[in-house]
């Protein structure tokens, strides 16, 4: 029998595994790597390649193939059955089982031997619905046997993170733990500390996170420059482009769906009809010349540089498309986002009054995940909690490493 097990953290943005000694009851290594995978375009044969090695690949064939993020965020979605790539039919459990199966293979071959026994993250809720969350479970449970993996447990992500926290502590608290991601953000409250048995949990979560939050910066400040407010001539009629051009450029998931014969024919009608506006012309470009990832890459940055910065500005320029859009950590936190960290705020609200939990009952509030460095989540939650009540630790690998932590044999 392994003296190791595996805490593995898939997750929308990036993904972690962690190796737990089961001796020493420490982790020993910790391998992350982008949650993403790149499919070249091949006359003959078929390969994929997984993590930075995809982005770097994507980059170097000038986009000529097909690049996929953020997967998890597909899992409970009904409809997406399938899809095809180079004549290949690949479930979401499939292209999920890819990724894990890459950072298997990381830590196996790390330690000389292959180890099937993990315990598997999962966020609080997939979907807030009932059915689409039952997809969803079944779904990651089908990539963890894809990836190899046969003795397996899950735990919740921000109670995973709990875990982590508590090695730091001396004495008991009672914690709520904030794990946002790029899909959802998640809480936890429970009593941590010396002797503790983790009873009395209580978890909750809402389907919001850091690409909602992307989602949100595109379309305020980048969808103007592709079109968004020009009219076409449609039957000696000016009408607005069609609203879906401009919510399917919005995130990443949904910018496939322009990449068909017909819709690019729709969009090259619309630019004839907008009397050959500049700005539709644009909306052409980024979807012919597949440049989606690249203005992504962009919309992350602007946001990752308002985390430390009052101002940056959102840029991108490539092919014919060449704009700057200022933007404030102010105008960033109180328009664009305004209504995401409202219901936040709201939901956790909710979430505390539902368990007879006050403001002042809470010794210490754990913030993880990527997305909880964004200065509105920061700002909300000193707001109500105080400054001195935050803390936070490896924003990244803190739910690998408590997935690990929370083993039991």
């Amino acid at each position: 029998m392994s003296n190791f097990i595996y805490g593995v953290d898939f997750g929308t943005t990036n993904s972690a595994l962690a190796i737990l000694d089961l001796e020493k009851n420490e982790v020993v290594k910790v391998f992350t790597m982008p949650s993403v995978l790149f499919f070249p375009d091949l006359e003959h044969g078929f390969a994929f390649s997984t993590g930075q090695e995809a982005i770097d690949n994507y980059v170097k064939s000038k986009s000529n193939g097909r690049l996929m993020k953020s997967i998890k965020s597909v899992l409970p979605i009904k409809s997406f059955t399938h899809t095809v790539i180079s004549n290949k039919v690949f479930k979401s459990e499939d292209l999920v089982a890819l990724v894990m199966k890459a950072l298997k293979k990381q830590a196996d071959d790390f330690l000389g031997e292959e180890v099937k026994t993990a315990v598997i993250g999962r966020p609080v809720v997939f979907s807030e619905n009932a059915e689409k969350e039952a997809i969803a479970q079944k779904r990651l449970e089908n990539a963890v046997k894809l990836s190899g993996f046969e003795t397996v447990s899950y735990q919740m992500e921000p109670i995973a993170a709990a875990y982590t926290y508590e090695r730091t502590l001396k004495k008991k608290e009672l914690v709520l733990v904030a794990d946002f991601g790029g899909g959802t953000s998640d809480f936890t409250l429970m009593e941590l500390g010396a002797n503790k048995t983790h009873d009395n949990i209580v978890q909750g979560g809402i389907y919001i996170g850091g690409d909602n939050f992307d989602s949100k910066l595109m379309w305020h400040k980048g969808t103007p420059h592709f079109g968004r407010g020009v009219k076409e001539k449609f039957f000696e009629k000016w009408v607005p482009l069609p609203l879906s051009y401009f919510v399917n450029i919005t995130t990443w998931a949904k910018m496939n769906f322009l990449n068909t014969n017909k819709m690019r024919e729709a969009i090259r009608k619309s630019y004839f009809r907008s009397g050959d506006n500049p700005k539709v012309k644009n909306l052409l470009t980024l979807i012919e010349k597949n440049l989606g990832y690249e203005l992504f890459q962009h919309v992350e940055k602007a946001k990752i540089e308002l985390t430390k910065n009052d101002t940056t500005d959102f840029a991108f320029s490539n092919e014919e498309i060449d704009f700057k859009e200022p933007v404030s950590a102010k105008e960033f936190e109180e328009e664009i986002i305004e209504e995401e960290l409202q219901k936040i705020g709201n939901y956790l609200d909710e979430f505390l009054a539902k368990n007879n939990a006050s403001y002042e009952d809470i010794d210490s509030i754990f913030m993880t995940g990527g997305t909880s460095m964004v200065r509105g989540l920061r700002n909300l939650f000193t707001a109500r909690f105080g400054a001195s009540k935050i803390k936070s630790g490896d924003n990244f690998n803190s739910v690998a490493m408590g997935l690990a932590y929370s083993y039991k044999k």
